[in-house]
């Protein structure tokens, strides 16, 4: 039985998936790499400093390190999810809900710790989890399912009392890997994508999330 709920942050908590790319090409302009939208696709899913590593092996550029420009895009999005990020509508209930019928609730990013602190501390979330966990914390970020496993661990939950709430294809995957349930509430762009047959259920937003989506 479920007794486990974790969440993702970007995309799912927070709508502050598409900020990433605004910060990446920004910082990476300044310093002159030669990013594009169409270049982004090369390292969906990597952890910040695995992208600029990937920048600075294909695009290699003069001035700051890669784990320094890694560093000054997490600063910018900090900055602008604080000015204009919002937490999407129906999460704030369904943490509630889950409060109240005293669920075990986590949170399983694949950003950095600092950023997932800053932000969740921000928009006042923080009370509502009993665990929160970066995958700064383990060997490889999503679709790895590490994160997941390293967060129910931390609650002493088994893969089999845990639901995972997901909005990206790779962090289905990362949940189903860690042989966990999943739901995923996709963006309206990527609510069709096919991929996300693999889940075990699929919700238009947290508005649709009540105690029936667990067991």
């Amino acid at each position: 039985m479920i007794n486990t709920v974790l969440y993702d942050m970007d995309g799912l908590l927070l709508d502050t998936e598409p900020l990433w790319g605004v910060s990446m090409l920004r910082v990476a302009h300044k310093h002159k790499i030669p990013i594009t939208l169409e270049r982004f696709k090369d390292t969906t899913g990597l952890r910040i400093y695995e992208v600029t590593d990937h920048w600075a092996i294909h695009y290699p550029w003069e001035g700051k390190s890669a784990r320094a420009v890694a560093d000054e895009i997490l600063d910018d999005i900090i900055a602008s999810s604080k000015e204009s990020a919002t937490v999407l509508k129906g999460v704030e209930r369904s943490l509630k809900l889950l409060r109240k019928h005293n669920y075990k609730v986590g949170l399983a990013s694949s950003s950095p710790q600092h950023m997932i602190d800053a932000l969740v501390d921000h928009f006042g979330l923080t009370k509502y989890f009993d665990c929160i966990t970066s995958a700064d914390a383990v060997d490889f970020g999503k679709p790895h399912p590490a994160v997941f496993l390293h967060c129910a661990a931390s609650l002493g939950a088994k893969h089999n009392e845990c639901l995972v709430l997901e909005d990206s294809v790779n962090g289905m995957i990362a949940g189903k890997a860690a042989r966990m349930k999943v739901i995923v509430v996709p963006d309206e762009m990527h609510f069709d994508d096919p991929r996300f047959s693999l889940a075990d259920g699929k919700l238009k937003s947290m508005e649709d999330f009540d105690l029936d989506c667990i067991n």
